[in-house]
């Protein structure tokens, strides 16, 4: 039971990622972070508004990719782990998080 905890993020509201998986979404974190301060540089340098749109568009682009490969990695670790345990109420979780996530 502990080894289960261990590895399911439904359970106990943690997650314990790969060395891979974390490097992979910190490093693309840290491009969508560099790219909000870029907006702001714009910003603070009044540049021209379309420009900036454009800058804003990218950043939801790359926010949108960071979603899908967490997503990704969640229902096949811990959405698969707890269907196959019997614990169906993560699809309603997962409904409602896709729910969120499409507003």
């Amino acid at each position: 039971m502990a080894e289960m905890e261990k590895s399911c993020c439904c359970a106990c509201r943690k997650k314990e990622r790969t060395p891979e998986e974390y490097k992979k979404l910190i490093h693309r974190l840290n491009r969508i972070e560099g790219q909000i301060r870029g907006i702001r540089g714009m910003v603070e340098n009044d540049a021209y508004c379309p420009d900036i749109l454009v800058q804003s568009a990218a950043v939801t682009a790359a926010m949108n990719a960071f979603n899908r490969e967490l997503l990704a990695s969640h229902i096949r670790t811990c959405v698969l782990e707890d269907v196959r345990a019997g614990k169906d109420e993560v699809v309603d979780e997962l409904v409602n998080t896709l729910q969120k996530l499409m507003k």
